[in-house]
């Protein structure tokens, strides 16, 4: 056992890797879906370990890879955030695999379904591997991993717009991680350094005539991660990739992809330029904060206007990264606290929300709102489930949502921006709008077409879905763990600024 602990980071990545090898070679369905279902499964059991470790001692975990040294050799560094992340990660990838054998199943020839497990299994292995990596330049080939086998989820959609919404998330996810990696070149540049905490020591030492090329590489990487995340205005590539793939793959980016970006991003601000120099001296966090509120605001009026449902949320999503982002924006105690719980909260609330929509499409085989007239009589715990969800996204009193926004609200308060207070309400009241939309349609309308003859979603996949719903309600009125561990890790990340 204490052999095993030993190996525990490079563990995170190994198992889905080797478990996405195999799936590739078998031509069944249901044996890439028992694989699937060991990779994350054991994944998520490794990264649950690492967190509790890393928790129990308040020590980050430090792997070098091949025994060379820093900054020669690549180092894999666990702390307190990435453990939460790769938590957050490899637990919606285990809670989706019971759901994704029916799922998947339904929407995925036979002939390529082992072949969609040998994808989502190399996306979670790329996206934990950009999660415990300290080594800048294995972000990129782990970032270029995932991004590649998330081509292929988007472009396995049985919709005639998956290629092309996978071509368009090519052409915008190429240009991403070249932006990102000519910002680590810059970074190369100054410091002649990989390693993320050997070059923020290096950084911090630095002749003030390398101010400019940290600043450019500061810019492109910035640039670079958003793209990825899809912050406003650089989040075209989203709505569609999300609304044609399969519902699996759709949940799992949901909760996950965009996730680890921002992860990236807090990491870069905060761990390396934020301990080489003042974050206030550098022009960030204005920056991100007006596009915060624009993605807040402008993208959640994109979805109340939205007629497919997937659509809709998709376009939800890019408002809660603004969220997230608003936090870092802050930049300070409770704001930084309200974006990192919200990493988690958010994770969960729209896997939920896509579950559901994919056991609508299961049943009644389309996901139009005008489509979904009714189904709130034929399909009641999966609809109650979505009301719940959308509820969390709102932000209601007692779902998780709400404690996003109350940390957000108190960290805006204390920096002096009074106005952004009603810029959370106000974007929360649209969420109404198009969560009531669906809600209108569901519960106020006689149902039509397939809704007819429509029955409740199969158990493997229900299960899985109220789960998520309980989370969002345990998590909105217990937050003992969710928002003290994201207090823990702003403090520390906080504590190490200049």
């Amino acid at each position: 056992m204490k052999a095993i602990e030993l190996h525990l980071p490079i563990l995170l990545v190994l198992v889905p890797l080797l478990t996405a090898i195999l799936s590739a070679f078998c031509r069944r369905g249901t044996a890439g879906w028992a694989l699937a279902v060991i990779g994350t499964w054991c994944a998520a059991a490794v990264a649950w370990w690492l967190l509790i470790k890393v928790t129990a001692t308040g020590q980050p975990i430090s792997y070098l890879l091949g025994g060379w040294q820093i900054p020669i050799g690549i180092e894999y560094r666990v702390d307190g955030l990435n453990a939460f992340v790769a938590a957050l990660v490899t637990s919606v990838g285990a809670v989706l695999m019971p759901y994704a054998r029916r799922s998947v199943a339904h929407e995925i020839d036979e002939h390529a379904q082992a072949w969609f497990y040998s994808m989502y299994l190399l996306c979670l292995a790329g996206l934990l591997g950009m999660t415990v990596t300290a080594d800048a330049f294995n972000v990129f080939v782990f970032m270029e991993i995932s991004s590649l086998a998330t081509y292929v989820l988007i472009a396995m959609g049985r919709h005639r717009r998956a290629l092309l919404a996978a071509y368009q998330y090519l052409i915008v996810g190429t240009i991403g991680a070249t932006f990102y990696v000519i910002g680590v070149g810059f970074l190369y540049l100054v410091t002649g350094s990989l390693n993320l905490y050997d070059i923020a020591a290096r950084l911090g030492t630095a002749p003030p005539e390398f101010y400019r090329p940290i600043l450019a590489g500061l810019g492109f990487l910035t640039i670079g991660i958003c793209l990825k995340l899809a912050l406003f205005p650089l989040h075209l590539w989203l709505p569609n990739a999300y609304a044609y793939a399969p519902t699996v793959a759709t949940a799992f980016l949901a909760g996950t992809a965009t996730k680890v970006a921002v992860y990236l991003l807090i990491r870069i601000f905060f761990s390396i330029f934020g301990v080489a120099f003042t974050l206030k001296s550098l022009p960030v966090p204005e920056i991100l904060l007006i596009f915060s509120i624009a993605a807040m605001v402008l993208t959640s009026l994109s979805a109340a206007f939205e007629t497919n449902a997937k659509r809709m949320l998709a376009y939800s999503s890019v408002a809660q990264v603004g969220y997230i982002t608003l936090g870092i924006a802050l930049a300070n105690q409770s704001g930084l606290t309200g974006g990192i719980v919200h990493l988690f909260n958010h994770a969960a609330i729209k896997a939920a929300l896509f579950m559901s929509l994919g056991a609508v499409l299961y049943r009644t085989g389309a996901v139009d709102i005008a489509s979904m007239a009714g189904v709130g009589r034929r399909m009641p715990l999966t609809m109650a489930a979505f009301v719940v969800a959308g509820l969390g996204i709102i932000g209601v009193p007692g779902t998780a949502g709400f404690i996003s926004k109350w940390y957000l609200a108190f960290g805006s308060l204390e920096k002096g921006y009074w106005p952004l207070v009603f810029v959370i309400l106000a974007s929360s009241l649209i969420a109404v709008v198009y969560i009531g939309r669906v809600v209108e349609a569901a519960y106020f309308r006689e149902p039509v077409g397939p809704t007819v003859n429509a029955r409740e979603a199969p158990l493997s996949m229900l299960i899985p879905l109220l789960f998520l719903t309980a989370a969002t309600i345990w998590f909105g009125i217990d937050t003992r763990w969710s928002a003290e561990v994201a207090s823990g890790i702003a403090s520390t990340l906080l504590g190490g600024l200049k």
